[in-house]
């Protein structure tokens, strides 16, 4: 029997030794870090590593992304420390959600005191802008014929959660699509039962079956993406910019990575 674990971290162990880098985090992403995989879904691993201090003096930079491999069941590939540390300067969720995966397959006491930094630049206005628009790109390409793949359904309904997590908690929503989902349990006002209730039922017929079935809609799923879309859409346009654009705390972090001794 194929042992995926083992692979994953025989292939890490590869990327060390012929890249010559040291991965900081390596996580899962995608389905099956959120808890809803289906039967033939894949393996998204992502990894964050660190050059050797020399690679970072360079006047031509060498390429800050290793692509490693991508398969029907491997998509491996990862960012260099200063990318990763880039994206949390933006408040980007999909280093974030990395960062928070219940899925970690490596990870170095290095890396606890980046995210410690990292984290401090969640951004209420970046992860709602992001997390509307995967949900309304995943409506108006997935979900508007006449049968749908139940993983679309998800695609959208996630990362809309996600946007009602931050209105609530003006923080990064958990990964867990369990968890966002629970928020709203017996809330009648802002979630029905009755769309509660076909989400349960959508997850149960979600994992056992295959990425590609086409299946028939299900109305009450449908029309909540739909409103909800266009309720986000006004809540993300209206949010107010709360980047931080102080970036001495990452620049320090950066350079202690390094080993480079800060001067005060």
């Amino acid at each position: 029997m194929r042992d995926i674990q083992r692979e994953i971290q025989d292939h890490l162990d590869s990327i060390e030794a012929k890249q010559q880098v040291t991965i900081l985090l390596a996580a899962e992403s995608g389905s099956r870090s959120w808890g809803f995989a289906s039967p033939d879904s894949d393996y998204d691993v992502r990894f964050i590593y660190m050059q050797k201090p020399k690679e970072y003096l360079r006047i031509d930079p060498k390429k800050d992304v290793i692509e490693w491999q991508l398969d029907e069941v491997l998509d491996i590939n990862g960012w260099d420390l200063k990318k990763a540390l880039k994206a949390f300067a933006k408040g980007n969720p999909n280093i974030l959600e990395w960062t928070m995966s219940p899925i970690i397959y490596r990870k170095s006491e290095l890396w606890d005191r980046i995210r410690d930094t990292g984290m401090r630049y969640f951004s209420e206005k970046a992860a709602l802008c992001h997390y509307y628009g995967t949900a309304s790109s995943t409506y108006h390409e997935h979900l508007t014929g006449d049968t749908v793949r139940y993983k679309k359904y998800f695609y959208a309904l996630r990362p809309l959660l996600c946007c009602r997590w931050i209105e609530r908690y003006h923080e990064a929503p958990p990964v867990r699509f369990a968890e966002l989902l629970g928020l709203f349990q017996n809330q009648e006002e802002d979630f029905p039962d009755a769309l509660f209730d076909q989400i349960q039922l959508l997850l149960e017929k979600k994992v056992i079956s295959e990425e590609k079935e086409q299946n028939p809609h299900m109305p009450v799923i449908l029309d909540f993406i739909r409103e909800e879309c266009m309720r986000q859409k006004r809540i993300s346009t209206e949010t107010p910019d709360d980047h931080i654009f102080d970036l001495t705390p990452l620049n320090c972090v950066l350079m202690e990575s390094l080993g480079i001794r800060l001067e005060n």
